[in-house]
């Protein structure tokens, strides 16, 4: 397949992929929050890597630790998520998810990884590598401006 082909079956593929992952509604008691992806990603790293702090969310989600903050001062405020002391350091907050919102959040993410799951698997280490390499790649182009 030529670059060309694969661009012009991405191009028809990539909106039909966004448009079925934006009908997956979010659960009722999320719903009228305003979630934005960025929202999206927080939760699948605290439900995938458990409870961590802001300045480690920040690091894994590539944005400033005041941006984190601030989302997590909300959510944490509409009783999506809590934060609690380090046992080893009291000076540090630790985030996570609320118990009565995991189970929702859980469902709702879980179509997506299911989704990934399968479209990842019969591909080997490499080719998986490859293949997130070239979406950070796509992404990149966009947040430099293309």
């Amino acid at each position: 397949m030529s670059t060309e082909a694969a661009v012009r079956e991405l191009l028809l593929v990539m909106p039909r992929l966004v448009g079925r992952v934006k009908r997956i509604p979010p659960p009722e008691q999320l719903r009228g929050l305003d979630l934005a992806p960025r929202h999206l990603s927080l939760f699948s790293l605290l439900l995938l890597d458990g409870p961590m702090t802001v300045s480690e969310l920040a690091a894994k989600l590539g944005v400033a630790p005041t941006t984190v903050s601030l989302i997590v001062g909300d959510l944490t405020r509409k009783g999506v998520l809590v934060r609690r002391e380090d046992e080893a350091d009291r000076r540090r907050r630790i985030i996570d998810i609320s118990a009565d919102s995991r189970p929702a959040i859980s469902q709702w993410l879980s179509p997506g990884a299911h989704a990934w799951r399968h479209a990842l698997d019969p591909l080997t280490a490499e080719q998986q590598r490859a293949f997130i390499d070239t979406l950070l790649r796509y992404e990149q182009y966009f947040a430099a401006d293309g």
